[in-house]
């Protein structure tokens, strides 16, 4: 354990998959996530996010990213909680995956959202690190559900929601960055899971999920 996984023991935590390493996005973490993002994640003016952030100026989308980073870490709580899992891919960071907990305890349910630079999709990664968390979800943290959305437009989302085993859970209009959206829910369960083939390799859960109050 270093310094900081002390204080913050999610620093510690880590996620292995057979292409894929995943853990917390640490502040020497962000330049690399900035430029990431700032390479390509989608096509310009077409933002599959409820929030367009990744459309914001170049000056703007570092110090934006930083600070979402640390707010997530400052608000954590049992009560409420977000992991931010940067993905490193041959070495080289190529996009994020997030896994989140309201009133977990209770509802032992959790949601996602990932994104990838452009030049890294198309290689099953997305499906990768999705499968990743959701082995997480179920066999380490003891989640029942997992739920996930995206745009109805978004069929490459969907169509790596169906492929994990995700159903339809239905169909919400939405405020998009000021835009009305058409979001399609989709809803996960350890019986609907179409499980990969592999074994995710973790580390650094016992601390981490004691800090989550798991």
């Amino acid at each position: 354990m270093t310094a900081l996984d002390r204080y913050w023991p999610p620093f510690g935590l880590t996620l292995a998959t057979p292409r894929l390493v995943l853990r917390p996005i640490r502040d020497e973490d962000i330049p690399a996530a900035v430029q990431a993002a700032l390479s390509g994640i989608h096509e310009p003016g077409r933002s599959p996010f409820s929030r367009p952030w990744a459309e914001s100026p170049a000056e703007e989308l570092g110090p934006n990213m930083a600070q979402w980073y640390w707010r997530c870490r400052a608000s954590m709580s049992p009560q409420e909680w977000l992991l931010l899992l940067g993905i490193w891919h041959d070495g080289e960071f190529v996009g994020c995956q997030d896994i989140e907990g309201k009133s977990f305890a209770t509802l032992k349910t959790v949601g996602s959202g990932s994104w990838l630079r452009r030049n890294a999709q198309g290689q099953g990664l997305g499906k990768e690190m999705r499968a990743a968390v959701a082995l997480y979800a179920f066999d380490w943290l003891g989640a029942e559900v997992a739920e996930s959305e995206a745009a109805v437009w978004n069929q490459q989302s969907l169509g790596v929601s169906r492929s994990l085993g995700y159903e339809l859970n239905g169909v919400t209009r939405a405020s998009w960055g000021g835009t009305a959206e058409e979001v399609q829910k989709v809803r996960l369960t350890p019986a609907t899971f179409k499980r990969p083939g592999w074994t995710l390799q973790v580390e650094g859960h016992e601390a981490t999920a004691k800090y989550l109050g798991i």
